[in-house]
């Protein structure tokens, strides 16, 4: 009964989110990796339809793959059912342009972490967009404030920074840049809300709160593993059982995307100027060669077509 009266409330707080997010029927998610799935997933299991837009038939292709096999596992393990699946995928529209971005509500920009390129995409949607649209960057390092500046509307832009993988994390941090007014912020935190999530406001700062705290404990693991003080997996092992973590710091890394995880670094190197936030060789190393993580199938550990650890 207690378990029943819990889902009871929280259908009911997504139902007054729903009410307080205004007319959001429609979100475009710009850019298809893993994170926009993982993005486009949580808002079409809502009950809002979703656009995807990628830059070409390839990598569309490998997304809707990448999606459905991801809830496919999901399935396997008796966390989600066929008639789930059937119903996110039916919300879920593919596409390789922006014709339709003019009926959306939310735009979501989901591609890598690279300025000039989210520059470039907002000063193209402004354009075509509805005038009521907001603008979202799921940016974890980069200023918003100078995104936002870049269109017509930079009172509704904002940053959503999710967490990977997305539909697994119910926390959301709702970043407010200088120019974002607080009916723009109030509309997002409901919408967070809707998805099932909860907001956390945080202010435009680099790293914010998430990663800007997790980037020295992975580079620190990664320091650990090029001294030779101990294996990847013993590593990963030792944190999980010693401070109650979910995923070592390793495989997170891996999760996330080596290449992503270089990224934030970097950014956060030259912008904060701290040792701490200084990529370790190893990482380096790896990105060089390719090996990117669990979506490239080889990083600090070798991964099956399941995305599982093979040792």
């Amino acid at each position: 009964m207690a378990e029943e009266n819990l889902k009871l409330e929280d259908l009911l707080e997504r139902t007054r989110a729903l009410d307080d997010s205004g007319a959001i029927a429609k979100v475009a998610i710009i850019g298809a990796g893993i994170m926009g799935q993982g993005i486009a997933q949580s808002i079409s299991s809502s009950g809002l339809e979703v656009l995807i837009v990628e830059q070409n038939e390839k990598n569309l292709k490998k997304a809707k793959d990448s999606l459905s096999e991801f809830i496919d596992n999901e399935i396997k393990r008796w966390a989600m059912t066929n008639s789930e699946k059937k119903a996110i995928l039916s919300r879920i529209t593919w596409g390789i342009n922006f014709d339709q971005i003019n009926e959306c509500d939310l735009i979501v920009e989901a591609v890598n972490e690279n300025f000039e390129l989210k520059r470039k995409i907002f000063v193209q949607l402004d354009k075509i967009a509805d005038e009521e649209c907001i603008f979202i960057s799921n940016t974890s390092t980069l200023s918003l404030t100078k995104l936002a500046e870049s269109t017509n509307r930079p009172d509704r832009v904002i940053g959503l920074h999710f967490l990977t993988p997305v539909p697994k994390i119910p926390v959301v941090e709702v970043v407010k840049c200088l120019h974002t007014s607080n009916e723009t912020v109030d509309k997002i935190k409901a919408f967070v809300k809707t998805i099932g999530k909860t907001p956390v406001e945080v202010y435009e700062y680099p790293g914010f709160v998430t990663t800007r705290a997790i980037v020295p404990l992975l580079n620190e693991a990664m320091h650990i593993l090029l001294e030779g003080v101990a294996t990847a997996k013993d590593i990963d092992t030792a944190m999980k059982l010693g401070y109650n973590f979910q995923y070592g710091p390793l495989e997170m890394a891996d999760m996330m995307g080596l290449d992503e995880v270089l990224a934030w670094m970097e950014s956060l190197w030259k912008t904060l100027g701290e040792p701490r936030y200084r990529a370790c060789p190893i990482l380096r190393k790896l990105v060089r060669e390719r090996k990117l993580g669990r979506k490239t199938r080889e990083g600090f550990y070798k991964y099956d077509e399941h995305g599982n650890i093979v040792y």
